[in-house]
C-alpha cells in the first residue's frame, strides 16, 4: 500500500515538471519569436552593450586558433582579424566567447552570443533557423590524404571502400555522404581527431577546406590533397546571425564588400598560416595551456564536491524527513539528476538561465551543474552512510537526553562520515575527469585547453598523452591523501 501511495506521489510530481515545462514552450518562445520578427533586437542590443559577443571554436587553424605570440595567449586567424573589423566599424568592443563547433549555433539561438564567426557554410536547413550575411570567403572543400596514397585517390568512385573522416554538423559531412561513391563515411567531433586518424591509418582521407588542408601539409610531411574535385559547391564562410536581423545584417555586409571581401581576407589568411609556424618546442609554447587547464580543472571540483557535499547533506536529509512532499521533493531531483547525462545537465543550464533572462558565463554554468550533478550522487552516499549507523545507537542517546538534532550532529554523523569517506573520495576523483564535459560551453578546463593545443599545433596524439598524464597526477594525489585520511580515522577509532 505504501509502495503504491509513492508510485502516485513520484507520477503527481513528474507531471507537474512535464506540465511546467510545456507552459515554458508555449509561452516564452512564441514571444521571443514575435519580438524578433518586428524588430532587429540583435543590433539593439550590441548597440546599447557597447559590445558585439562572436561565438567560435578555436581549434580550426588559420581560421580561428590560440597562439602565445608576443608571451601572451590569445586567439588569432584570418576570422578573429576580421571581427575586430567588424567591431571597429559597428563602433563597439568586441569580446570572443569559445565553444566547441556544435555548441556554437545554439550558443545563438539561446542569445549567449550575437554572432557567429566560425568558417560556417550557409545551408538551405541552416537558414530556417538563422540568418547568415553574404559570403566573405570561398574555401572550396578538398580531401586530404596520406601522401603515399595521393596518386591512388585520382576520381570520385576511387573512394570506392574508403574510410572517410568529416567534421560532425559540417558541409563536409554532407559532401562526404553525397559525392564520395561507396566510401564509409565517419563523423568526428573536431578536425584535429580527423587528422590524428588519417595520420595512425584509421581513416583513409578526411574531407576539410582547401586551407585546412594547406595547412596540414605545412606542418607535415605525412599528408597531401588527392587531384579530385568536390561538385556541389561547399566551403563558402559567412557569418551566422540570429533569425530576423536585418539592420546588423546590412551593417555586416556592408563592411563585408568594402573592406574584407576580396585581396584583404586573402592577406589575413595568409598572415595567419605563417603565424601557425612553430618556432619553439611544443612543451615551451603549450605548457602554459596544460597550467591554465589544470587550475580550472581543479576550480571546478573543488567548487563541485563543496557545494556538492552540502547540496548532498540536504538532499540526504530531506529524504529522512518523515513529511511526504519533503521527501517527494529530494527522490524525484535525485532520481532526475541521476538519470540524466551531465552532458545535458551543463546544456540546461549554460542555454537554460539565458532563456530567463540571466547572463551566466559558462565557468559559472558549469560550476553550478557540476555541484548539482555532484549533491544527487552526494546524497545517495550520506544515506547510505547514515543508515549503516546501529537504530540503537540514536536510541541511546535520547535515552541520555540528547535531543534528535544533538543526536544527529555528535553520535550518528561522525559514525556514518567514518563509512562514507571512501566513497566520499571516489566521487571526488570522478568529478575531476567528469570537469571535461564542461568544454563544450568554452570553459578553459584541461580537456579544453587539449583541443585548443591540438588546433595551434596539429599534434593531435601528444597533447592527449600530457593530459593523460596530468589526470592521473591529480587523480592518484588525491586518493594517496584520502587513504591518509582512512588510516586516520582507523587509528582513531582504534
Amino acid at each position: 500500500m505504501q509502495v503504491q501511495r509513492w508510485d502516485k506521489v513520484k507520477a503527481w510530481v513528474y507531471g507537474l515538471v512535464a506540465a511546467a515545462l510545456v507552459v515554458c514552450a508555449v509561452t516564452i518562445m512564441p514571444r521571443q519569436l514575435t519580438h524578433a520578427a518586428t524588430t532587429d533586437g540583435t543590433w539593439t542590443k550590441v548597440k546599447q552593450s557597447g559590445v558585439l559577443r562572436v561565438g567560435l571554436s578555436p581549434d580550426y587553424a588559420p581560421y580561428e586558433f590560440h597562439s602565445t605570440a608576443g608571451g601572451k595567449d590569445q586567439i588569432v586567424g584570418f576570422d578573429v582579424t576580421m571581427d575586430k573589423l567588424l567591431a571597429k566599424r559597428l563602433g563597439v568592443k568586441l569580446k570572443l566567447v569559445e565553444m566547441s563547433n556544435d555548441a556554437l549555433l545554439s550558443a545563438l539561438e539561446s542569445g549567449k552570443v550575437d554572432i557567429v564567426v566560425s568558417g560556417i557554410t550557409p545551408t538551405a536547413e541552416r537558414e530556417k533557423k538563422v540568418d547568415f550575411t553574404d559570403v566573405y570567403f570561398n574555401d572550396p572543400n578538398v580531401v586530404l590524404v596520406q601522401k603515399q596514397d595521393a596518386k591512388k585517390y585520382q576520381s570520385l568512385n576511387d573512394f570506392q571502400g574508403a574510410k572517410i573522416g568529416a567534421q560532425i554538423t559540417t558541409i563536409q559531412e554532407d559532401q562526404a555522404k553525397k559525392y564520395l561513391h561507396g566510401a564509409t563515411v565517419t563523423s568526428l567531433k573536431k578536425v584535429t581527431d580527423e587528422a590524428a586518424q588519417l595520420s595512425q591509418g584509421k581513416l583513409d582521407g578526411i574531407v576539410v577546406p582547401t586551407t585546412t588542408a594547406k595547412s596540414y601539409e605545412l606542418e607535415s610531411d605525412k599528408f597531401a590533397t588527392a587531384p579530385v574535385k568536390i561538385p556541389g559547391g561547399g566551403g563558402e564562410s559567412a557569418i551566422v546571425l540570429p533569425k530576423n536581423s536585418p539592420v546588423l545584417k546590412a551593417k555586416l555586409n556592408q563592411i563585408l564588400h568594402k573592406e574584407v571581401i576580396g585581396k584583404p581576407i586573402t592577406k589575413w589568411r595568409n598572415a595567419a598560416m605563417k603565424q601557425m609556424v612553430q618556432k619553439e618546442s611544443f612543451f615551451h609554447k603549450y605548457a602554459p595551456y596544460f597550467v591554465k587547464g589544470t587550475e580550472y580543472t581543479l576550480a571546478l571540483a573543488v567548487i563541485g564536491v563543496t557545494v556538492g557535499f552540502v547540496l548532498g547533506t540536504l538532499l540526504a536529509m530531506m529524504k529522512r524527513s518523515r513529511v511526504w512532499i519533503v521527501k517527494a521533493i529530494a527522490n524525484v531531483y535525485i532520481e532526475f539528476v541521476r538519470g540524466t547525462p551531465l552532458l545535458i545537465q551543463v546544456f540546461i543550464v549554460y542555454f537554460g538561465t539565458q532563456i530567463i533572462g540571466l547572463n551566466v558565463s559558462g565557468f559559472v554554468s558549469g560550476a553550478i551543474a557540476m555541484f548539482l550533478n555532484s549533491g544527487a550522487y552526494v546524497a545517495e552516499i550520506i544515506r547510505s552512510g547514515l543508515n549503516a549507523v546501529p537504530v540503537g545507537q540514536g536510541e541511546a542517546s535520547r535515552s541520555l537526553g540528547l535531543s534528535g538534532r544533538q543526536t544527529m550532529q555528535l553520535v550518528v554523523l561522525p559514525q556514518a562520515l567514518r563509512t562514507i569517506l571512501p566513497a566520499l573520495g571516489n566521487e571526488f576523483v570522478s568529478v575531476i575527469k567528469e570537469g571535461s564535459v564542461v568544454s563544450v560551453i568554452g570553459v578553459g578546463e584541461l580537456t579544453f585547453q587539449t583541443s585548443v593545443v591540438q588546433g595551434a599545433s596539429f599534434e593531435a596524439f601528444l597533447p592527449l598523452i600530457v593530459t593523460a598524464c596530468i589526470y592521473f597526477v591529480l587523480t592518484f594525489g588525491l586518493t594517496q591523501v584520502l587513504h591518509m585520511g582512512e588510516r586516520h580515522y582507523s587509528r582513531e577509532r582504534v
